[in-house]
């Protein structure tokens, strides 16, 4: 998977049950995070970890080091383990601010270190679209799909991703 990036800024899928407080944290271990990318996909995928939080409590600022690492990168295919609850802004932000790459943005509802079927799956899913996929743009994988963002959003009633 050369020229393939992983940009992980946390989220549901990156969430841990914290004993000492009885929470769901964001965990910030990034060797237990590059050894699951490594063991599943047994490839050499670089990964970078910036902000490592929930994206309820992303701001302007998060945003922002999201598009500036992502400029940074000499990868052309980049895919952002991101949380649900805003991956729609974000998504918008980097296409102000992104026209050369092709950006492939997933999570998870469900944490990998709870039920890691969804997790794996979403993120398997945007790698080979990555793969596949020749063109430029910003993009979501989640359930089963790869769509524009724009077309893409997360719909509470259901509890999923579905087409707008």
């Amino acid at each position: 998977m050369k020229n393939i990036m992983i940009i992980n800024t946390g989220g549901t899928f990156n969430k841990r049950y914290d004993e000492s407080n009885g929470k769901m944290i964001v965990c910030k271990d990034r060797k237990k995070f590059d050894n699951f990318i490594q063991e599943t996909f047994r490839q050499d995928i670089q990964t970078i970890h910036i902000i490592q939080k929930d994206s309820l409590d992303f701001d302007d600022n998060d945003r922002e080091l999201l598009v500036e690492t992502i400029k940074n990168q000499k990868a052309k295919k980049i895919i952002i383990i991101h949380g649900t609850d805003t991956i729609d802004k974000s998504s918008f932000k980097i296409d102000e601010h992104i026209k050369d790459k092709l950006i492939v943005l997933t999570g998870a509802f469900m944490p990998y270190s709870i039920e890691p079927k969804e997790a794996v799956a979403n993120l398997s899913l945007g790698l080979g679209f990555l793969m596949a996929y020749k063109d430029q743009g910003v993009y979501i994988s989640m359930h089963g799909d790869v769509k524009p963002y724009q077309n893409f959003k997360k719909d509470r009633a259901i509890n999923s991703f579905r087409e707008f």
